[in-house]
Protein backbone atom coordinates (compact mmCIF):
# COMPACT_ATOMS: atom_id res chain seq x y z
CA UNK A 1 0.00 0.00 0.00
CA UNK A 2 0.72 3.10 -0.62
CA UNK A 3 0.12 6.12 1.67
CA UNK A 4 1.20 9.84 0.28
CA UNK A 5 0.69 13.00 0.72
CA UNK A 6 -0.04 15.41 -2.44
CA UNK A 7 3.33 16.08 -4.38
CA UNK A 8 2.17 19.70 -3.89
CA UNK A 9 3.32 18.95 0.06
CA UNK A 10 6.10 17.47 -1.23
CA UNK A 11 7.05 20.21 -3.24
CA UNK A 12 6.35 22.94 -0.32
CA UNK A 13 8.24 20.58 1.83
CA UNK A 14 11.43 21.04 -0.26
CA UNK A 15 10.51 24.88 -0.87
CA UNK A 16 9.98 25.60 2.96
CA UNK A 17 13.43 23.23 3.48
CA UNK A 18 15.39 26.21 1.34
CA UNK A 19 13.96 28.92 3.17
CA UNK A 20 14.29 27.45 6.30
CA UNK A 21 17.94 27.52 5.45
CA UNK A 22 18.48 31.08 4.62
CA UNK A 23 16.34 32.41 7.54
CA UNK A 24 18.79 30.29 9.89
CA UNK A 25 21.77 32.28 8.42
CA UNK A 26 20.44 35.58 8.58
CA UNK A 27 21.59 36.69 11.96
CA UNK A 28 25.30 35.83 11.22
CA UNK A 29 25.14 37.90 8.22
CA UNK A 30 23.67 40.62 10.50
CA UNK A 31 26.71 40.34 12.61
CA UNK A 32 29.39 39.48 9.59
CA UNK A 33 28.03 42.82 8.47
CA UNK A 34 28.25 44.89 11.40
CA UNK A 35 32.14 43.25 11.67
CA UNK A 36 32.82 43.88 8.18
CA UNK A 37 31.56 47.57 8.71
CA UNK A 38 33.35 47.97 11.87
CA UNK A 39 37.00 46.78 10.62
CA UNK A 40 36.10 48.72 7.40
CA UNK A 41 36.77 52.68 6.66
CA UNK A 42 33.09 52.49 6.98
CA UNK A 43 33.08 52.21 10.85
CA UNK A 44 31.54 55.85 11.76
CA UNK A 45 28.07 54.14 10.38
CA UNK A 46 26.28 53.05 12.95
CA UNK A 47 25.57 49.73 13.33
CA UNK A 48 24.12 49.34 16.63
CA UNK A 49 20.39 48.27 15.17
CA UNK A 50 22.09 45.76 13.17
CA UNK A 51 22.80 43.51 16.19
CA UNK A 52 19.55 43.44 18.26
CA UNK A 53 17.25 41.87 15.48
CA UNK A 54 20.31 38.88 15.08
CA UNK A 55 18.61 37.03 18.17
CA UNK A 56 14.82 37.72 16.87
CA UNK A 57 15.86 36.04 13.75
CA UNK A 58 17.67 33.11 15.02
CA UNK A 59 14.19 32.39 17.49
CA UNK A 60 12.66 31.60 14.26
CA UNK A 61 14.55 28.94 13.09
CA UNK A 62 16.81 27.79 16.10
CA UNK A 63 15.99 26.54 19.91
CA UNK A 64 16.43 28.14 23.08
CA UNK A 65 20.24 26.71 23.13
CA UNK A 66 21.18 28.31 19.51
CA UNK A 67 19.15 31.47 20.16
CA UNK A 68 21.08 32.09 23.27
CA UNK A 69 24.48 31.71 21.57
CA UNK A 70 23.45 33.89 18.68
CA UNK A 71 22.62 36.64 21.30
CA UNK A 72 25.90 36.15 24.19
CA UNK A 73 27.36 36.26 19.98
CA UNK A 74 26.11 39.60 19.69
CA UNK A 75 26.63 40.87 22.85
CA UNK A 76 30.30 39.60 22.10
CA UNK A 77 30.66 41.68 18.77
CA UNK A 78 28.85 44.99 20.29
CA UNK A 79 31.68 44.59 23.25
CA UNK A 80 34.39 44.43 20.94
CA UNK A 81 32.85 46.90 18.35
CA UNK A 82 32.46 49.50 21.40
CA UNK A 83 36.27 48.40 22.83
CA UNK A 84 37.85 49.61 19.16
CA UNK A 85 36.23 52.64 18.44
CA UNK A 86 36.77 53.20 22.36
CA UNK A 87 33.04 54.02 22.83
CA UNK A 88 32.26 52.76 26.51
CA UNK A 89 31.10 55.26 28.93
CA UNK A 90 28.31 56.70 26.37
CA UNK A 91 25.15 56.84 26.01
CA UNK A 92 24.78 55.28 22.98
CA UNK A 93 26.47 52.10 23.77
CA UNK A 94 24.49 51.19 26.64
CA UNK A 95 21.34 51.91 24.87
CA UNK A 96 22.17 49.34 22.51
CA UNK A 97 23.10 46.99 25.13
CA UNK A 98 20.05 47.46 26.65
CA UNK A 99 17.89 46.92 23.89
CA UNK A 100 19.91 44.11 22.73
CA UNK A 101 19.36 42.72 26.52
CA UNK A 102 15.45 43.12 25.84
CA UNK A 103 15.23 41.48 22.60
CA UNK A 104 17.41 38.38 23.44
CA UNK A 105 15.07 37.44 26.66
CA UNK A 106 11.85 37.92 24.27
CA UNK A 107 13.57 36.10 21.67
CA UNK A 108 14.90 33.29 23.93
CA UNK A 109 11.41 32.85 25.45
CA UNK A 110 9.70 32.64 22.48
CA UNK A 111 12.02 29.93 20.98
CA UNK A 112 11.06 27.88 23.82
CA UNK A 113 7.02 28.33 23.18
CA UNK A 114 7.81 27.69 19.36
CA UNK A 115 9.69 24.56 19.94
CA UNK A 116 7.11 23.38 22.55
CA UNK A 117 4.20 23.59 20.53
CA UNK A 118 6.52 22.30 17.61
CA UNK A 119 6.88 19.33 19.36
CA UNK A 120 3.15 19.51 20.17
CA UNK A 121 2.06 19.16 16.63
CA UNK A 122 4.62 16.72 15.29
CA UNK A 123 3.24 14.01 18.44
CA UNK A 124 -0.03 15.24 17.32
CA UNK A 125 0.52 14.32 13.95
CA UNK A 126 2.28 11.01 14.44
CA UNK A 127 -1.08 10.00 16.25
CA UNK A 128 -3.02 11.04 13.26
CA UNK A 129 -1.05 9.09 10.63
CA UNK A 130 -1.18 6.06 13.10
CA UNK A 131 -5.19 6.25 13.46
CA UNK A 132 -4.66 6.60 9.38
CA UNK A 133 -2.95 3.40 9.10
CA UNK A 134 -5.11 1.81 11.45
CA UNK A 135 -8.30 2.34 9.15
CA UNK A 136 -6.15 1.76 5.74
CA UNK A 137 -4.31 -1.24 6.79
CA UNK A 138 -1.68 -2.07 3.59
CA UNK A 139 -2.99 -4.77 1.44
CA UNK A 140 -1.15 -7.96 0.13
CA UNK A 141 -0.88 -8.01 -3.43
CA UNK A 142 -1.94 -11.29 -4.04
CA UNK A 143 -5.18 -12.91 -2.55
CA UNK A 144 -5.53 -15.98 -4.09
CA UNK A 145 -6.61 -15.53 -7.69
CA UNK A 146 -6.44 -11.72 -7.10
CA UNK A 147 -3.70 -9.51 -7.41
CA UNK A 148 -3.91 -6.29 -5.58
CA UNK A 149 -2.65 -3.03 -5.19
CA UNK A 150 -3.88 0.28 -3.61
CA UNK A 151 -2.92 3.74 -3.01
CA UNK A 152 -4.29 6.52 -0.59
CA UNK A 153 -3.53 10.14 -1.43
CA UNK A 154 -4.00 12.89 1.81
CA UNK A 155 -5.25 16.28 0.53
CA UNK A 156 -5.52 17.79 4.39
CA UNK A 157 -2.50 19.22 5.97
CA UNK A 158 -1.66 19.04 9.44
CA UNK A 159 -3.02 16.51 11.83
CA UNK A 160 -6.54 15.97 10.28
CA UNK A 161 -7.74 13.00 8.67
CA UNK A 162 -9.95 11.89 6.64
CA UNK A 163 -13.15 9.30 5.89
CA UNK A 164 -11.67 6.99 3.30
CA UNK A 165 -11.98 3.70 3.97
CA UNK A 166 -11.30 0.17 2.35
CA UNK A 167 -10.34 -3.42 2.74
CA UNK A 168 -9.29 -7.04 0.51
CA UNK A 169 -9.68 -9.66 2.50
CA UNK A 170 -9.58 -13.24 1.06
CA UNK A 171 -12.65 -15.87 2.45
CA UNK A 172 -14.28 -19.23 1.69
CA UNK A 173 -16.78 -16.98 -0.52
CA UNK A 174 -13.89 -15.50 -2.54
CA UNK A 175 -12.05 -12.29 -2.29
CA UNK A 176 -14.34 -9.52 -0.80
CA UNK A 177 -13.59 -5.82 -1.30
CA UNK A 178 -14.98 -2.58 0.34
CA UNK A 179 -14.21 0.98 -0.78
CA UNK A 180 -16.18 3.80 0.77
CA UNK A 181 -16.13 7.42 1.84
CA UNK A 182 -17.46 9.15 4.73
CA UNK A 183 -18.62 12.47 4.54
CA UNK A 184 -17.07 14.98 6.79
CA UNK A 185 -13.26 15.29 8.21
CA UNK A 186 -11.70 14.38 11.29
CA UNK A 187 -12.17 11.87 14.54
CA UNK A 188 -16.14 12.02 13.99
CA UNK A 189 -15.08 10.30 10.14
CA UNK A 190 -12.81 8.54 11.92
CA UNK A 191 -15.27 6.72 14.05
CA UNK A 192 -18.17 6.06 11.16
CA UNK A 193 -14.87 4.49 9.19
CA UNK A 194 -13.80 2.61 11.73
CA UNK A 195 -17.30 1.09 12.87
CA UNK A 196 -17.86 0.19 8.79
CA UNK A 197 -14.63 -1.32 8.65
CA UNK A 198 -14.51 -3.16 11.81
CA UNK A 199 -17.99 -4.58 11.15
CA UNK A 200 -17.24 -5.50 7.47
CA UNK A 201 -13.86 -7.61 8.43
CA UNK A 202 -16.29 -9.60 11.16
CA UNK A 203 -19.36 -10.17 8.42
CA UNK A 204 -17.34 -11.07 5.61
CA UNK A 205 -15.74 -14.75 7.02
CA UNK A 206 -19.35 -15.85 8.60
CA UNK A 207 -22.24 -14.01 5.83
CA UNK A 208 -22.48 -15.83 2.34
CA UNK A 209 -24.47 -13.54 1.35
CA UNK A 210 -22.70 -10.23 0.53
CA UNK A 211 -26.13 -8.13 1.07
CA UNK A 212 -26.22 -9.38 4.55
CA UNK A 213 -22.08 -8.04 4.49
CA UNK A 214 -24.18 -4.42 4.10
CA UNK A 215 -26.28 -4.92 6.70
CA UNK A 216 -24.13 -5.38 9.13
CA UNK A 217 -21.87 -2.55 8.22
CA UNK A 218 -25.19 -0.31 8.35
CA UNK A 219 -25.86 -1.55 11.63
CA UNK A 220 -22.60 -0.78 12.84
CA UNK A 221 -22.65 2.44 11.43
CA UNK A 222 -25.97 2.92 13.46
CA UNK A 223 -24.42 1.84 16.65
CA UNK A 224 -21.80 4.19 16.03
CA UNK A 225 -24.66 7.32 15.39
CA UNK A 226 -25.94 5.96 18.92
CA UNK A 227 -23.25 6.40 21.49
CA UNK A 228 -23.24 9.99 20.00
CA UNK A 229 -23.83 12.14 23.32
CA UNK A 230 -27.52 13.30 22.24
CA UNK A 231 -27.38 16.23 25.30
CA UNK A 232 -24.72 17.84 22.72
CA UNK A 233 -26.60 19.86 19.75
CA UNK A 234 -23.67 19.75 18.22
CA UNK A 235 -23.80 15.86 17.95
CA UNK A 236 -27.26 16.26 16.68
CA UNK A 237 -26.25 18.25 13.96
CA UNK A 238 -22.99 15.84 13.01
CA UNK A 239 -25.43 12.95 12.66
CA UNK A 240 -27.84 14.86 11.03
CA UNK A 241 -25.49 15.52 7.98
CA UNK A 242 -23.07 12.21 8.19
CA UNK A 243 -23.33 8.94 5.79
CA UNK A 244 -20.87 6.72 4.31
CA UNK A 245 -21.08 5.95 0.76
CA UNK A 246 -19.84 2.39 0.57
CA UNK A 247 -19.62 -0.31 -2.44
CA UNK A 248 -19.22 -4.01 -2.02
CA UNK A 249 -17.54 -6.32 -4.27
CA UNK A 250 -16.80 -10.25 -4.16
CA UNK A 251 -14.88 -11.80 -6.64
CA UNK A 252 -15.98 -15.63 -6.58
CA UNK A 253 -14.05 -18.20 -8.56
CA UNK A 254 -15.83 -17.96 -11.92
CA UNK A 255 -15.27 -15.49 -14.44
CA UNK A 256 -17.73 -12.97 -12.53
CA UNK A 257 -17.76 -10.15 -10.04
CA UNK A 258 -20.29 -9.40 -7.16
CA UNK A 259 -21.53 -6.00 -6.54
CA UNK A 260 -23.72 -3.80 -3.75
CA UNK A 261 -23.31 -0.01 -4.61
CA UNK A 262 -24.66 2.32 -1.88
CA UNK A 263 -24.38 5.61 -3.31
CA UNK A 264 -20.51 5.29 -4.19
CA UNK A 265 -18.87 6.25 -7.22
CA UNK A 266 -19.06 2.83 -9.28
CA UNK A 267 -15.91 0.73 -10.00
CA UNK A 268 -14.41 0.59 -13.54
CA UNK A 269 -13.08 -2.23 -15.07
CA UNK A 270 -10.10 -1.94 -17.92
CA UNK A 271 -8.79 -4.48 -20.56
CA UNK A 272 -6.93 -3.71 -23.70
CA UNK A 273 -7.28 -0.09 -23.43
CA UNK A 274 -11.06 -0.52 -23.06
CA UNK A 275 -12.95 0.61 -20.56
CA UNK A 276 -16.68 -0.55 -18.68
CA UNK A 277 -18.47 1.23 -15.49
CA UNK A 278 -20.22 -1.22 -13.27
CA UNK A 279 -23.32 0.99 -13.00
CA UNK A 280 -25.81 -0.13 -10.66
CA UNK A 281 -29.62 -0.50 -12.02
CA UNK A 282 -30.78 0.16 -9.04
CA UNK A 283 -29.73 3.30 -7.87
CA UNK A 284 -29.10 2.81 -3.46
CA UNK A 285 -28.50 5.71 -0.35
CA UNK A 286 -25.93 5.57 1.36
CA UNK A 287 -25.64 4.08 4.53
CA UNK A 288 -26.73 6.60 7.05
CA UNK A 289 -29.69 7.59 5.34
CA UNK A 290 -31.96 4.32 5.64
CA UNK A 291 -35.08 6.12 5.80
CA UNK A 292 -34.65 6.80 1.74
CA UNK A 293 -34.06 2.71 1.40
CA UNK A 294 -37.75 1.52 -0.16
CA UNK A 295 -38.56 -1.60 -3.07
CA UNK A 296 -37.40 -4.64 -2.80
CA UNK A 297 -34.44 -6.09 -0.42
CA UNK A 298 -30.77 -5.77 -1.58
CA UNK A 299 -29.38 -8.11 -3.32
CA UNK A 300 -25.90 -8.21 -5.27
CA UNK A 301 -25.31 -7.52 -8.85
CA UNK A 302 -23.17 -9.65 -11.21
CA UNK A 303 -21.02 -8.35 -13.79
CA UNK A 304 -18.54 -10.34 -16.17
CA UNK A 305 -14.91 -10.09 -14.78
CA UNK A 306 -12.43 -12.22 -17.00
CA UNK A 307 -9.12 -13.28 -16.42
CA UNK A 308 -6.51 -10.32 -17.23
CA UNK A 309 -9.01 -7.89 -16.57
CA UNK A 310 -8.46 -5.23 -13.96
CA UNK A 311 -11.20 -3.65 -11.67
CA UNK A 312 -10.49 0.37 -10.09
CA UNK A 313 -12.38 0.47 -7.08
CA UNK A 314 -11.80 4.84 -6.04
CA UNK A 315 -13.34 7.17 -3.90
CA UNK A 316 -14.91 10.30 -5.07
CA UNK A 317 -11.63 12.66 -4.11
CA UNK A 318 -10.60 11.15 -7.95
CA UNK A 319 -13.17 11.67 -9.73
CA UNK A 320 -13.33 16.06 -8.13
CA UNK A 321 -9.78 16.66 -9.11
CA UNK A 322 -9.72 19.96 -10.83
CA UNK A 323 -6.94 20.86 -12.54
CA UNK A 324 -6.14 25.23 -12.74
CA UNK A 325 -8.91 25.72 -15.33
CA UNK A 326 -11.90 23.73 -12.73
CA UNK A 327 -11.72 21.18 -15.40
CA UNK A 328 -12.87 17.55 -13.11
CA UNK A 329 -9.83 14.75 -13.18
CA UNK A 330 -10.87 12.34 -16.77
CA UNK A 331 -10.94 9.08 -15.31
CA UNK A 332 -12.36 6.48 -17.46
CA UNK A 333 -10.08 8.68 -20.74
CA UNK A 334 -6.83 8.52 -18.66
CA UNK A 335 -7.60 4.82 -17.64
CA UNK A 336 -7.61 3.88 -21.53
CA UNK A 337 -4.37 5.42 -22.06
CA UNK A 338 -2.48 3.99 -19.44
CA UNK A 339 -0.48 0.60 -19.14
CA UNK A 340 1.51 -1.64 -16.70
CA UNK A 341 2.93 -5.41 -15.96
CA UNK A 342 1.09 -5.02 -12.58
CA UNK A 343 -1.55 -3.39 -10.76
CA UNK A 344 1.15 -1.80 -8.89
CA UNK A 345 2.83 -0.63 -11.90
CA UNK A 346 -0.47 1.02 -13.55
CA UNK A 347 -2.08 2.13 -10.34
CA UNK A 348 1.19 4.01 -9.68
CA UNK A 349 0.70 5.76 -13.08
CA UNK A 350 -2.61 6.68 -12.64
CA UNK A 351 -1.41 7.85 -9.27
CA UNK A 352 1.29 10.05 -10.70
CA UNK A 353 -1.64 11.25 -13.81
CA UNK A 354 -4.36 12.32 -10.98
CA UNK A 355 -1.37 14.41 -9.43
CA UNK A 356 -0.31 16.15 -12.57
CA UNK A 357 -3.82 17.25 -13.25
CA UNK A 358 -4.49 18.53 -9.90
CA UNK A 359 -1.36 20.19 -10.16
CA UNK A 360 -0.48 18.69 -6.78
CA UNK A 361 -3.34 20.39 -5.31
CA UNK A 362 -5.90 17.41 -4.23
CA UNK A 363 -9.07 19.06 -2.62
CA UNK A 364 -9.75 15.66 -1.06
CA UNK A 365 -8.67 12.52 -0.53
CA UNK A 366 -8.31 10.04 -2.64
CA UNK A 367 -7.88 6.28 -2.18
CA UNK A 368 -8.14 3.69 -5.18
CA UNK A 369 -7.62 -0.19 -5.58
CA UNK A 370 -7.09 -1.74 -8.25
CA UNK A 371 -7.48 -5.86 -8.67
CA UNK A 372 -7.00 -8.20 -11.06
CA UNK A 373 -8.00 -11.38 -11.62
CA UNK A 374 -4.65 -13.88 -12.31
CA UNK A 375 -4.23 -15.61 -14.74
CA UNK A 376 -2.67 -18.51 -12.81
CA UNK A 377 -3.48 -20.03 -9.37
CA UNK A 378 -0.89 -18.79 -6.37
CA UNK A 379 2.03 -21.04 -5.71
CA UNK A 380 2.37 -23.33 -2.77
CA UNK A 381 3.00 -21.41 0.36
CA UNK A 382 1.40 -17.84 -1.14
CA UNK A 383 -2.14 -16.69 0.31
Amino acid sequence: MRFLRSSADRGAYGHSRRLFAVARCLPFVALVAVVTIELSPAHVIYTGPLLSPAPALAAVTMGPLGTSAVALLAFGVSSATATANHAWGTQQVYANMAALLLVAIASVVGSAVRVRRTQELTQVRRIAEVSQNVVLRPLPTRMGMVMAASVYLAAERGAQIGGDLYEAMTTRFGVRLIVGDVRGKGLAAVRSAAAVLGAFREAVHYERDLAEVMHRCAAALQREYALMDRTDPRNWEEQAEQFVTVLLAQVPDDATIQVINRGHPPPLIVQDGCVRTLSPTRPLPPLGLEEFLTGPPIGTETFPFAVGERMLLHTDGVLEARNRSHEFFPLPETLEKLDGATPEEYLERLRQALVRHADGHLADDAAMILIERAVTAPAPGEP
